[in-house]
């Protein structure tokens, strides 16, 4: 790849980048859409993070996890009750930080 290629693959994902996250800051007015979509799209962020999370949990090198002995489960069970318990982000890191932690080098998992 030369120098210019890659100069004009930077600059056009730079521009991409751009029109995407300005894309709804263009029009003057609201775009018009359905209700039913509108709804939707509230659960778009969490859909998105779902996918990203999910696998990372239950998955190891693209194959389902064959044993309970994983602390990655008991870490997000613990993370996920102390949000639901306190609701604050600090605490629900440094808990399921903790115990992968103490899963890992304590008990070797």
């Amino acid at each position: 790849m030369s120098l210019w290629e890659a100069i004009l693959g930077i600059a056009g994902m730079a521009v991409i980048t751009m029109v995407t996250r300005a894309f709804f800051m263009i029009p003057d007015k609201e775009i018009p859409m359905p209700d039913w979509l509108r709804d939707g799209l509230r659960y778009a962020p969490l859909a998105a993070l779902a996918a990203v999370i999910v696998p990372e949990i239950v998955m190891t090198q693209g194959e389902l996890i064959e044993t309970w002995k994983d602390a990655r489960l008991f870490a997000a069970a613990t993370a996920t009750g102390y949000f639901f318990w306190k609701r604050g982000i600090l605490g629900t890191i440094v808990s399921g930080t903790v115990v992968m932690l103490a899963l890992r080098i304590g008990l070797g998992w």
